[in-house]
């Protein structure tokens, strides 16, 4: 999930006939269907880029003024997640999954459709809150007449599948599942306010705008349909509805003591049918969340709320019917607004695997994990050319097409819909994969019938490939090149691979793989150094790149070795503005794009975790701070953090970000246990005073 560009090169994409498949298939699209991705973006000529990285935030180019990415709240069931805007309007809600077409998509275009609960004339709440431990968010709104809180969720129920089998579920299965509803309640808690409903679903990404239908004789009820769309949609509410055009609405004075609810269901859910049968499934979905966080195990420290919140995240992005965890809940929201960096999230990388799993078991969330690792298992299983990235149920071809018709998050055109990487080759995918292997293993102390052969084939694949050049961990457009990263995630496959064949008795192929491990590190050692002893982008270049700042966390040298530290230490001192960690310096990376280059938030936490490492403590613990200072009152992350602005920026929530925040969060309370003599999970002092 680092950079998921939908750029592939002819000569990443041709490398085998079923890449070539998929490149064809991407031509039979409507919507302006992409062969290769950023055609149109390339086309442009390059911009001269010199000097120092600067900040590339700039002012949206549209007048339209969006509310910032880091205000949006995030709600999930595990199949469909929901952004809300702080006015009180669902902007963006994809049914019957996270990657399907949206019912609610306002984020991207005015007129795909919202689903709007506060008070009349008044478009700015008290306070926005999710209850503790929860996916639930309260929104209060004060009124010069009197006060409404409102509270949204998409319900958990209990295991329904009782007497047959789920036709989604691979997984073993819970106690929960998710009831297909979104539950919005109302209670008025003082005075009298007058409140309205506005629900105005536009199916298909806004293409298609639906007609409602009152289901009974009552005005408490009614579906939502639009020709040629499967998705109908069901409004019920104890309010008076009615129907103008494609919106649903409601009005009413609501006063102290009132309670109101409103739901919408799809898929044949059962909705709640009075106020006190929805109270009763919130009260369940909160305990729900509550009872899973319960299980974690978390430092007692003042960043604990850090980690409980971006635990929450990933659990609310995995995709609970096979387990896949998407890369954010979102599409095309820009990496600068106003500009083309948008691109489709709602998918899963294998290079997720390996923090994702490092994450949920350091945290104590062995079963997302084990369901993670066994989604990954899936997809690998008996395949030679595995993909850097696959669909929530293992869909392989992610064709990418633009869809004119939206403008996009403050006019940032295109919006994108599937995403054209999958078709790449990155050499790192066999060390996330490998390493992720060796992390389950090591934790659950068992490896199934299948895992072997998987093993042994993506080793053989990693010593095939790595001594070609690749378009590295960023995914660049430029000329191929000797990636020192990839290099290194070569050796952890291969390094991996060696340990789990000693520890299961496989010694010949593991005497054969140390030995092949060791010339792969002998051949980086040799030409990924520079003359100050510092780790480059790649060979015979002088470049840096913050993807080496994993080389201490996989372990490539000891955290003391002299060239692990200068090149932690280099990145830190000039790879980065106002602390907020770049990827590369554009002026010396020829990677096709044009614009600024902005601090990717995944790699200011991997510096942290890195500085850690190498025992510089006070830096790990100032820089940490700053960068869970940049959380809104959510605390969730976008994939950017603009360093001038401090506002998030790319698809929302970022899945990789919260994981590399777990990391990062994580190192700094160990070290500080360590250095207070006591309980890694202990803490004394305060945030600001740096230890």
């Amino acid at each position: 999930m680092i950079s998921k560009r939908s750029d592939a090169s002819p000569s990443t994409t041709a490398a085998a006939p079923r890449r070539q498949r998929r490149d064809q298939a991407a031509t039979t699209k409507t919507a302006r269907p992409l062969a290769s991705g950023r055609a149109a973006e390339n086309a442009q000529p390059m911009a001269t880029r010199k000097g120092k990285p600067t900040a590339r935030m700039q002012a949206p180019t549209s007048s339209i003024r969006s509310t910032p990415i880091g205000d949006y709240g995030f709600i999930s069931d595990g199949e469909v997640s929901a952004l809300l805007s702080p006015n009180g309007a669902v902007e963006w809600m994809c049914v019957p999954r996270f990657d399907s077409p949206s019912v609610f998509g306002t984020i991207l275009g005015r007129h795909a459709g919202s689903f709007r609960v506060a008070p009349v004339d008044v478009a700015v709440p008290a306070d926005v809150r999710y209850l503790p431990g929860t996916m639930i968010l309260e929104t209060s709104w004060g009124t010069p007449t009197g006060w409404i809180i409102v509270r949204d969720c998409l319900l958990i129920g209990p295991w329904h599948h009782q007497n047959d089998r789920s036709k989604t579920y691979r997984r073993t299965p819970n106690d929960y599942e998710a009831e297909h509803i979104l539950l919005r309640t109302i209670r008025c808690a003082s005075g009298e306010v007058q409140t309205i409903v506005d629900c105005e679903p536009a199916l298909n990404y806004g293409l298609a705008h639906v007609r409602w239908d009152y289901t009974g004789e009552s005005y408490h009820q009614g579906v939502a349909s639009a020709e040629g769309q499967d998705v109908r949609l069901t409004l019920t509410s104890d309010l008076r509805l009615g129907f103008e055009g494609g919106q649903a609405s409601a009005r009413t004075l609501l006063r102290e003591g009132d309670v109101r609810y409103v739901a919408l269901s799809w898929g044949g859910a059962i909705p709640p049918m009075d106020y006190a049968d929805a109270y009763r499934r919130q009260v369940w979905t909160a305990h729900h969340w509550q009872h899973w966080l319960a299980r974690g195990q978390f430092p007692d420290h003042p960043w604990r709320n850090y980690l409980q919140r971006s635990a929450l995240t990933l659990k609310g992005l995995t995709y609970g019917p096979t387990g896949a965890i998407c890369a954010a809940g979102t599409t095309s929201l820009p990496e600068t607004p106003g500009g083309a960096r948008n691109y489709d999230y709602r998918f899963t990388w294998i290079r997720d695997a390996t923090f994702a799993l490092w994450g949920l078991y350091s945290l104590g969330f062995d079963w997302e994990a084990i369901d993670f690792f066994s989604f990954i298992a899936d997809l690998v299983e008996g395949e030679d050319d595995i993909q850097i990235m696959y669909g929530i149920r293992g869909e392989k071809e992610l064709v990418e097409y633009e869809l004119d018709h939206l403008p996009g998050y403050a006019n940032s055109r295109p919006v994108r819909i599937g995403n054209a990487a999958y078709a790449q080759k990155q050499h790192d995918v066999w060390g996330a994969l490998l390493d992720s292997v060796y992390l389950h293993f090591k934790a659950a102390n068992h490896l199934d019938n299948r895992i072997w052969p998987i093993l042994d084939q993506q080793v053989g694949e990693a010593l095939k490939y790595w001594r070609e050049p690749d378009a590295g961990i960023w995914e660049v457009r430029g000329q191929l090149q000797h990636f020192t990263s990839s290099k290194i995630m070569c050796w952890v496959a291969v390094d991996r691979g060696a340990k789990i064949a000693r520890l299961t008795g496989e010694d010949g192929k593991a005497a054969e793989w140390e030995l092949a491990a060791q010339e792969i590190k002998d051949d980086i050692l040799a030409n990924g150094v520079d003359k100050r002893g510092v780790f480059t982008q790649y060979y015979g270049t002088e470049a840096l790149d913050a993807a080496l700042l994993l080389a201490p966390l996989v372990r490539f040298l000891p955290a003391d070795d002299e060239r692990i530290r200068k090149t932690v230490l280099a990145i830190a001192d000039e790879l980065a503005v106002d602390d907020l960690v770049m990827r590369y310096k554009v002026e010396e990376t020829d990677d096709g794009f044009e614009g600024e280059e902005g601090s990717f938030t995944i790699c200011s936490f991997w510096l942290v975790s890195a500085l850690c490492e190498i025992g510089e403590y006070q830096r790990a613990r100032k820089l940490c701070a700053k960068l869970l200072s940049f959380a809104g009152a959510l605390e969730l992350y976008a994939e950017e953090i603009d360093p001038q602005s401090g506002h998030q920026l790319g698809n929302f929530p970022q899945a990789f970000t919260h994981l590399a925040l777990i990391n990062a969060v994580l190192h700094v309370i160990k070290l500080e246990g360590r250095r207070h003599g006591g309980d890694p999970g202990s803490w004394a002092g305060s945030i600001g005073d740096g230890g």
